[in-house]
């Protein structure tokens, strides 16, 4: 008896369709796969000789036109990966990475950032997300809380670091994101607000002790903070919590 559907004896028109689904579905997990690899890559192994890992597959680089005219193609396979001072601790491959020279600086570990643009980052309207209130004046701390500009900035040894200038707020997610630090000799330098620990008569950061204050990543602008800068200032605190002091980087036990 003939069922509908059926186009032979042994094919009916679900199971193409379900055959269909199958190809469909094989085809988006490779497009998937592809479309990941299109940044990341290539990587490069830093404990086998920094030899170049590109990956499978890698797409075919596809150029992006973003806001302001500004193109960026990926995958770049010609791009550069921050500059880091580290050793292998053993030649083996996967064995862990140790800083050498500085690990404050060293761009590894606690202390590791990204890439990412050194141009700010702005709003709908074309302006710096990030401002010091200086800047944005119509934004400021609630009468609530504490105003920590003119509170000594004390680190993690115990010592001054350096004196609250200012506060930096970020537009959009209506919250603090960095305090201004002027330290001596006038200079000043970034702290993030969650390395801090704001109290009514100071302002406690653990991370880092008061001699590294002015070795901070600076800014190019005094009135702005690029993506890249923000990822360096953060990674130099980072870095503290495990290498401002040779004594954090030992075994607790």
């Amino acid at each position: 008896m003939q069922t509908v559907g059926n186009i032979t004896g042994y094919i009916d028109l679900a199971q193409i369709l379900l055959y269909v689904f199958w190809i469909f579905f094989a085809g988006l997990i490779w497009y998937l796969v592809m479309e990941n690899h299109r940044e990341g890559y290539p990587m490069e192994s830093g404990s086998s000789g920094r030899a170049v890992i590109k990956g499978f597959p890698i797409p075919e680089p596809k150029t992006f036109l973003l806001e302001g005219g500004r193109r960026v193609t990926v995958p770049d396979l010609t791009r550069k990966e921050p500059a880091y001072n580290a050793v292998a601790s053993h030649p083996s491959s996967g064995s862990p990475i140790e800083p050498r020279g500085d690990a404050m600086t060293a761009a590894v570990g606690a202390g590791a950032y990204s890439n990412r643009e050194d141009v700010p980052e702005r709003t709908t309207h074309g302006v710096p997300l990030i401002q010091p209130l200086r800047i944005a004046s119509d934004f400021s701390v609630a009468p609530q809380d504490v105003d920590p500009r003119g509170l000594p900035v004390m680190a993690g040894d115990g010592k001054q670091g350096g004196t609250v200038k200012d506060i930096w707020i970020d537009s959009a997610e209506m919250m603090f994101r960095y305090l201004e630090v002027e330290i001596t000799g006038g200079k000043t330098v970034l702290l993030p607000i969650t390395f801090s620990l704001i109290r009514r008569n100071q302002v406690e950061v653990h991370a880092i002790y008061a001699r590294h204050f002015a070795a901070v990543p600076a800014l190019k602008n005094p009135d702005q903070v690029t993506k890249l800068e923000e990822e360096k200032i953060t990674a130099y605190y980072g870095g503290g919590t495990l290498y401002a002091d040779v004594k954090r980087s030992e075994p607790l036990i």
